[in-house]
Formats: structure tokens, sequence, C-alpha cells
């Protein structure tokens, strides 16, 4: 069994012994801490919602349960999105949120994802006192005359697909002239209801779901890759769509399927996306470093300044902040388009795909062809207690010395048009390796080429 603590949150497998696997205790000790470190005198508001895994209900019980005796006021959102969630959050005036949700893990995870009052992830300094608060295990609980109180909130996704249709760049007239067949696999949890209902508002005129029901049963492995794509991919050949949209549980990440059954790649979602944004809005753009070159060579392309983060959300957005980004995101599908919010967006992501599409006169084979090819070759090599990884590091700055070299998380070096990033898990005992390249056999040469340089190192 496996809970992982971070930063940004508790995740792990439902069932087992305590800090070895998502128990109500761990759940319990981090929503006091959470709740301790969130509220206030002034505002004990906190918004909650959930995906449709199994143990989403009863996680749901646990922390609303240990929030009333903290005197907290809880907002619950029932079954719904990660973005609509930390959107709540904001128009709420909470001092924070809670997504009961493990985002693309399989069934037997859970986890809480934790917000501050901007609907963003927590900080790592906040991050950092919660996981402290929690070793300690010292919490006091209100009396009885001073819980909380619990509201539920329905309707939130309605005024979530409202805020987008009203967005300038989303244009449902160009969308609904395409009359677009669709096919949506939204893997059992809050995408089927949420991802429709969406298509619908923007006047998509033949919707086909496959495993849309809100039942927690994912019928596959929920993260939107490209091997767990396959029955869309049929089903949109099968059905002559036009397209297929796939999302995962929470609906932060977004992949398409073209019309011929290939997939767009969900690198590619977010460079689609910006090439639609920056042909409207001059700007700049933010990716992590593990990220295609392609959004660098399309932003560059329209007049815009590319930039990179470091891995993970939180990153993003802060890079976000201070470049005034017009748009940015990750390259695992996930969009982030401050216009709405700094959160990655699965429904902001579809609404403005099919806006560029529909106004771009192409099907979606041609627009992917459109923009530079590149392929991520993704490997990593196992940590052992002996291995020094800043002596690794330090070695391969001096090998590379004359190559562009980013180090603000692990090391980037690029060569021409392809890089390499290297970065310690921070779940793992491994050193991850991404490299990219124009064709496969380049970016698993590139790899092969820096795990040999690393083996003579360590030698």
């Amino acid at each position: 069994m496996t809970l992982i603590k971070s930063i940004s949150g508790i995740r792990g497998t439902i069932g087992g012994t305590e800090s070895e696997a998502l128990t109500p205790l761990d759940v319990v000790k981090f929503s006091a801490a959470f709740c301790d470190a969130i509220c206030t005198e002034d505002n004990r508001r906190i918004v909650i919602g959930r995906d449709a895994r199994l143990s989403g209900e009863m996680i749901n019980k646990l922390v609303c349960g240990t929030l009333l005796s903290k005197g907290v006021d809880i907002v619950d959102l029932g079954l719904s999105t990660t973005p609509t969630v930390e959107m709540a959050v904001v128009n709420e005036s909470a001092a924070g949120g809670i997504i009961l949700t493990a985002s693309h893990n399989p069934k037997q995870w859970n986890a809480l994802k934790l917000l501050n009052d901007k609907g963003e992830f927590i900080s790592a300094a906040l991050g950092s006192e919660i996981i402290a608060a929690v070793d300690a295990g010292e919490f006091e609980f209100n009396e009885v005359e001073s819980l909380g109180s619990y509201s539920v909130s329905a309707g939130y996704i309605d005024w979530h697909i409202d805020k987008i249709l009203k967005l300038p760049l989303v244009d449902v007239d160009a969308i609904k002239e395409k009359n677009y067949k669709i096919v949506v696999d939204a893997v059992n949890s809050t995408g089927g209801l949420a991802v429709p209902k969406l298509l619908k508002a923007l006047g998509v005129g033949h919707i086909e779901c496959i495993y849309c029901e809100p039942n927690g049963r994912f019928p596959h492995n929920p993260e939107p890759l490209p091997e767990h794509l396959s029955e869309l991919s049929a089903e949109v050949k099968r059905s002559d769509a036009d397209l297929g949209i796939i999302v995962d549980p929470d609906v932060d990440r977004l992949a398409f399927v073209r019309d011929d059954g290939e997939v767009f790649g969900e690198e590619y979602t977010l460079v689609a996306v910006a090439d639609y944004v920056l042909q409207n809005k001059l700007g700049d753009t933010v990716s992590n470093l593990s990220s295609t070159r392609a959004l660098r060579d399309i932003t560059e392309k329209r007049g815009g300044k590319y930039h990179a983060s470091a891995v993970g959300e939180v990153n993003v957005v802060s890079m976000m902040k201070e470049v005034n980004a017009v748009i940015g995101g990750e390259g695992n599908g996930g969009i982030i388009y401050p216009d709405l919010h700094y959160g990655r967006d699965a429904l902001v992501g579809i609404a403005l795909f099919l806006s560029h599409l529909a106004k771009s006169g192409k099907n979606i084979s041609a627009l992917r062809g459109a923009y530079p090819n590149y392929v991520i070759s993704k490997n990593k090599i196992e940590l052992t207690p002996d291995i020094d990884l800043d002596g690794i590091f330090d070695s391969l700055k001096e090998k590379y010395a004359g190559q562009p070299i980013n180090t603000i998380d692990g090391i980037k070096i690029e060569f021409d048009n392809e890089w390499v990033h290297l970065r310690k898990s921070n779940t793992e005992p491994i050193i991850r390796i991404y490299a990219e390249g124009s064709s496969s056999n380049i970016a698993d040469s590139l790899a092969n080429k820096i795990k040999a340089d690393i083996k003579e190192i360590i030698v």
C-alpha cells in the first residue's frame, strides 16, 4: 500500500495501516492540519468537491466531519471537477478548498488536493507547514456549540460552463456551424457530467458518450495517454466522428483523437490551444521543462516569448504570473488560461480548441499536421543510496558546458532542436530522463547517450 505526503496534499491507496496507506486517520489529520493552516478568525469557509471514484463518498464524509469539528463552514459541490472547485473557492470568498481526487491514478487511489483562497494549489511553504503539523499530531477541536455548518451547492458545473461561454475567444457560432460529431470518453467520472453538457452548450450537433456514467468504475487506466485511448480511437473511426475527447477523472487533463483514429498527442493539446490564443492576443507562454519544444516554436512564430518553469502546476502558475503569460500549462494535456482562472482546466481547453478547429477551416488531422513534429522519449534510472545525484548533475554540466543549460529543476540540456531533461522524482527513488527530438529514434538516441554518460560518472 502507498501513502505520499507532499506539499500539495496527501495521496494514497485505500486500505491498510496508518501512514502506509490513505486511511481515515490520515484523512482526518490532514484535514485538521489544513484547516489550522488556511482558516482565519474572519474566514472559516472551505469549498469541497470530488471526482466519482469509489472511495469518494467515504473520504468526503471524513473530511467534512473533521472540518465541522473545527468550526468550518463547508460548501460541498458534490461530484465536480478540479477546475470547477478552484473557481468556486474564489466565487464563494472561501479561505481555501479541498478537491477529493487522485487525478489520473487508478481506482484504488484517492487524495486531498489543497487550495488557497485564490483557488490555486497551496505554496511549498504552506504545504511543509501542514506536513509538520500532521507529524506533530497535536490537534484541538471545537466544543459542541461552536461546530461549523454544512451546505450543498449544486449547479457549479453549469456556472463554470457559463463563464467559459462568455469568454471572447470561445466562438459558439463557429462551432455550431460545423455541426461536429464528437465521441467522449470520461472514464466513468465527473467528466461524464461536465463534458457532454459543455459540448451541448457549444452547439455540437452530435455527441456520443462512452464511459460517461460517474460511478467511479474506470473501464481502463484513467490517464489519458495514447496506450489508453484504443477504445476511443476505434469508436471515432467506427462512428465516422470528427474527433474524440478524453479527460482524466477530475477533468484537468485533456487529450484528443483525430478523425482518422490516430491520437492528436497530449503534448499538442496545449500547442494547439496556445496557437489559437496567440493568433488573437499577442503575449508570452509558459510550460514546464519537460514539455514539448513545439510550444516555443509556435510562440516565437506568433511574436511572443516562451518561458520554461520547474515541473508542477504551482510552478507553471507562478511563472505565468511573473511574465504575464496569455496561456500556459503542461505537456500532459493541462491548459491554464488566465482569462478564466489560474488552474489546469480541460473544459476551457475543449472550448478554445473547438473554436480554433472550427475557425481554421481544417479537420483535426490537418490541424495537427500544421504543427512542428516532435517526439518525447521518457526514461528513468533507479537510484541507490550511494549515488551522488548532485555530483552527476555537476559532471553533466561540465561535460556539456557549451550547450544551453537550465538548472531550475534538475538539469535540462539543449542540442539545437533537441533537448534532454533530468530530474529526481518526487515520488520514486529514480532519475526521470525526458528527451525530445524530431523522431522517436533521435529522442531515444539522445536519452540513451545521457544514460551512458551517467553510468560512466557512477563508475
